[in-house]
């Protein structure tokens, strides 16, 4: 019989406690192997738990108890968990873990150290909550030449531009809304600012691409300055606003990953994604396009992530996933700055008497002037920006316009 542990008994580890109990029989045959949970560690005491007698404070219980081969890594951050998985690979356990702030920091140490030891460190759950994105990348569409991935990475940011959109809400009273059920710490800024959905877009981009794209190396911008003005402009250009992750390759070899508002038009699926759902939408030579959608965040979806993990190493233990992995990268001259993107932008500006601009699309000149112009890169639109501002003009808000 396999013994399992899990790391953490938060939202994430309860919910894997819970949903491999709830549906073990299915679990195991589906694993054609019988396997049992035998340590919980948590610093916490859960008396009235029925699973009271697996707990444990001690990570070296779970680490020098060979009977352990499979981990489920449920604690969140990149101190203890770092210390912890590394331990448990290094002893040849296989790590599944939902963390995706340790897997953008560690993802190339961690992988390497479990080919050394002939162990696997799955992390599906750490993208996109129960949406299938890891595993299909490097085995389903393996043949594609994959040339860009554009998503909503961040369910509470697109619940709270959805508030904004369908109900004429501000930012403050959508955050708010969003604390209030759940969706949003009570400090948000991992989730507003766009450092989740960032550390997503560079756990796709290593996998994709084979090179470690460190979060400091990726612009990311959140949602704090979106305004409700600019959301209601941007219905009437024809598109919503989105938190957008994306990377796409360029045609010198180098990638260009970022995260950023965006105006995204109706005829793109991604458009129409509300609520705390996510969605990825991959391209390739092969499949032209492929999307994926569904819960990216919560309890079960999480932990129906990280437990198809642990069924997988179940299946397949003794063996390790070479697929899965990538090269960490010395410096960052593989990435391309974000500047270099072409697109349409948007703007809304002030100061109509001083406005003369060719060439652009206006969407609104009832008070400010809100348009779109033809595809320029990001820095030439910054030097719009800066002329405009020189000649009088104030600029309130530049988005870019997403091009797929």
């Amino acid at each position: 019989m396999s013994k399992l542990a899990v790391l953490g008994y938060g939202v994430v580890g309860s919910g894997v406690v819970e949903l491999f109990y709830k549906n073990k029989e299915s679990i195991l045959k589906k694993a054609n192997k019988d396997a049992d949970i035998k340590y919980i560690l948590d610093i916490r005491d859960f008396p009235d738990s029925p699973y009271k007698e697996k707990f444990t404070k001690d990570i070296n219980d779970i680490l020098n108890d060979d009977e352990v081969t499979i981990v489920a890594e449920c604690m969140g951050g990149a101190t203890f968990a770092y210390d912890f998985v590394k331990s448990c690979l290094l002893k040849g356990k296989s790590v599944s873990t939902s963390n995706k702030e340790l897997v953008a920091a560690k993802g190339a140490e961690l992988l390497a150290i479990a080919k050394e030891k002939g162990c696997n460190f799955f992390f599906e759950a750490s993208v996109g909550g129960a949406i299938p994105i890891i595993r299909p990348l490097h085995k389903c569409l393996a043949a594609n030449d994959i040339t860009q991935i554009v998503g909503i990475l961040n369910g509470t940011t697109n619940f709270i531009l959805g508030k904004m959109i369908n109900e004429n809400m501000n930012f403050d009273d959508a955050l708010k809304m969003a604390q209030e059920l759940g969706y949003a710490e009570k400090d948000p800024t991992a989730d507003v600012e766009g450092h989740d959905a960032c550390r997503k877009i560079c756990i796709l981009s290593s996998l994709v691409f084979g090179k470690h794209v460190y979060p400091e190396n990726v612009y990311t911008k959140g949602i704090t300055k979106v305004s409700l003005e600019d959301v209601t402009l941007a219905g009437k250009f024809g598109a919503s606003v989105k938190l957008i992750a994306s990377v796409k390759k360029l045609s010198d070899g180098r990638i260009l990953p970022s995260v950023m508002p965006t105006l995204v038009p109706y005829d793109n699926l991604i458009s129409r994604v509300d609520d705390v759902f996510n969605a990825v939408m991959v391209f390739g030579d092969g499949i032209d396009r492929a999307m994926f959608y569904g819960r990216g965040a919560g309890m079960l979806p999480t932990a129906s992530a990280v437990l198809g993990d642990v069924i997988e190493q179940l299946k397949t233990e003794g063996k390790t996933d070479t697929a899965q992995t990538w090269q960490d990268s010395a410096d960052a001259s593989f990435i391309a700055d974000h500047k270099e993107n072409e697109c349409r932008m948007y703007f809304r500006v002030s100061g109509s008497e001083n406005f003369n601009i060719e060439n652009i699309e206006i969407i609104d000149n009832s008070s400010d002037i809100a348009f779109v112009t033809e595809k320029m890169t990001v820095a030439k639109a910054e030097e719009l920006a800066d002329s405009m501002e020189k000649s009088g003009v104030q600029v309130k808000a530049m988005m870019p316009v997403l091009e797929v």
